[in-house]
């Protein structure tokens, strides 16, 4: 079950999810205010029953916000979370003060949205230094056209970082296979990923792709599945889901 990050679609997992169709079933999602559910309007937990219903038992993989949805089905339905892979993914922001400064940034920056458009607004983010490492090639823009301007104001409103509880307390009590997955150019989220993996606990594995940034999954899809596939072989789920 793969679920994409900020701005993207289902679709945006390409070439991750061919190559992993050789061996499993895969389901990609499009997340509340994205692609074909742009007119889903859900914050994070209610996104995340959402998901859990549509996914069902499964690996669950997420990037970056599509990582914080994940992380909240496998704290909210463990059931049916058989593993989970978090790529540059945050449990969220322990501080309140930076907390509230995050949620002013993310309401702004939905108003950016509905003020340059669908098309405007996905130039300016892929310019941002976030995805300085991202070659237009695999930025995929076609499919984060998937989407509506009215959709991604929404998720920055319901579902930004700013507006998320922040989930350190609760990593502990997550019993399933954890791999967590970072670039090394992105050093933010290379120490938000070992602080995580350590939070976790003995479950938890942490994986870095040299010469990745933020979408490291994007930049390096071979190295990423190589490190998913390892994994899975490691606990277990070297063949098909049934």
């Amino acid at each position: 079950m793969l679920v994409h990050g900020f701005t993207q679609s289902g679709r945006s997992w390409e070439p991750v999810s061919s190559a992993l169709a050789r061996s499993y079933e895969v389901l990609s999602v499009d997340a509340p205010g994205h692609g074909r559910s742009a007119a889903v309007l859900a914050g994070l937990c209610d996104g995340a029953d959402l998901l859990a219903d549509a996914g069902g038992p499964a690996i669950w993989v997420g990037y970056s916000m599509g990582g914080r949805y994940a992380l909240h089905v496998a704290l909210r339905h463990p059931g049916i979370v058989r593993g989970l892979v978090l790529v540059s993914a945050t449990p969220g922001i322990a501080d309140p003060a930076l907390r509230s400064a995050r949620r002013e940034e993310d309401l702004k920056l939905a108003s950016r949205v509905e003020e340059m458009g669908l098309e405007g607004f996905l130039g300016w983010w892929l310019s941002q230094p976030l995805f300085a490492t991202l070659p237009s090639s695999a930025a995929g823009l076609e499919t984060r056209l998937d989407g509506t301007a009215a959709g991604l104001a929404a998720s920055l409103r319901y579902a930004g970082t700013g507006s998320q509880e922040p989930l350190w307390p609760r990593l502990a009590s997550l019993r399933m296979p954890v791999l967590v997955v970072a670039g090394s150019l992105d050093t933010k989220y290379c120490e938000i990923g070992a602080q995580m993996t350590t939070a976790i606990g003995d479950n938890a594995t942490m994986r870095v792709i040299a010469g990745a940034g933020h979408a490291c999954h994007l930049e390096k899809p071979e190295e990423f599945v190589d490190i998913l596939l390892g994994w899975l072989g490691d606990h277990g789920a070297a063949g098909p889901i049934p």
